[in-house]
């Protein structure tokens, strides 16, 4: 008996998996009606039905879920293999994913550190944030911050603590104490972040402003421009801090939270991503002086 062409297979196996002929259409880039085509040119190749159609959902019938069980693992693992062999064929190419403002304002600088002393190794970076899909994205490596569960099918590493803690230009520490009129500049990424700051500070409800950027470094630029204080990550504003364009009146504090190196295999089969890793850490350790060496709290401030 010859089998089914594989196209027939991939397409049952993403339906499968969405339980939705549009969803799997969504993930393979094709039509719902294609997906459709290939699951009925399936059915016919096997002689069986493997879906169950009920008010305009699908649902895997028990030949569906006896082939699903099968498939899963088939792609999981073939994917996995084309993805080892794909980094086997550019050893000397490391690419990285890492979230925009960190990637901006801290690594690229950096970047140039690394390329002279490992010049084997070109890294390749790319801008995003959350949750990420190594085999998809032909992504080696990626830099994160711990807010979100990436599962148990990825390796961790940490990098460093998260620090945050309110900057602004020079001439905006007048407006200090307690924040009273102060012009807030808030993310869309993290749109709590200054009140959970407020309560680690123990400031209660102070009458502010706000303005919203969609991006951490669209509020940095804006502090620098003198609109307001945004909160920010040590790492993102090291070199306004160093320049004088910011000042941290009341320094950083943790967060509770980490910046980490996420991988699909473990650091110790890849030579390129342990020392990557080691360079990363050394240069997270190696902390702005201007940053340190600012008060720590609103009470410290203002006692």
């Amino acid at each position: 008996m010859s089998l089914p062409p594989l196209t027939a297979f991939r397409f049952f196996n993403s339906a499968a998996q969405a339980t939705s002929f549009a969803q799997a259409a969504q993930q393979l880039n094709v039509t719902q009606a294609a997906v459709s085509r290939q699951i009925r040119l399936l059915e016919e190749a096997l002689g069986l039905e493997l879906f169950d159609h009920r008010n305009r959902a699908v649902f895997l019938n028990a030949a569906g879920k006896r082939l699903y069980n099968v498939t899963a693992p088939m792609f999981e693992q073939l994917e996995s293999t084309v993805y080892r062999l794909q980094r086997a064929a550019r050893e000397d190419v490391l690419v990285v994913s890492c979230e925009p403002t960190i990637a901006m304002k801290w690594l690229i600088p950096r970047l140039p550190d690394f390329k002279r002393r490992y010049p084997a190794i070109q890294v390749q970076l790319l801008t995003a944030g959350g949750p990420i899909d190594f085999t998809r994205s032909g992504v080696d490596l990626a830099i994160r911050r711990n807010d979100f569960h990436w599962g148990e099918s990825l390796y961790s590493a940490p990098v460093c603590e998260e620090w945050v803690g309110p900057v602004c230009a020079p001439q905006g520490q007048a407006t200090l104490p307690g924040f009273e009129g102060a012009c807030l500049l808030v993310t869309q990424s993290r749109p709590s972040a200054w009140q959970h700051w407020f309560d680690s500070q123990n400031i209660a409800g102070p009458q502010t402003t706000s303005l919203e950027y969609e991006h951490f470094y669209l509020c940095i630029q804006a502090a620098v421009a003198g609109q307001g204080f945004t909160l920010a990550s040590r790492l993102m504003v090291e070199g306004e801090l160093s320049s004088g364009q910011l000042i941290a009146p009341f320094g950083f504090v943790r967060d509770g939270s980490h910046y980490m190196l996420l991988s699909p295999v473990a650091l110790a089969e890849s030579t390129n991503g342990m020392i990557f890793h080691r360079w990363l850490v050394e240069q997270a350790s190696a902390r702005s002086t201007a940053a340190l060496d600012a008060p720590t709290s609103v009470t410290a401030q203002h006692s």
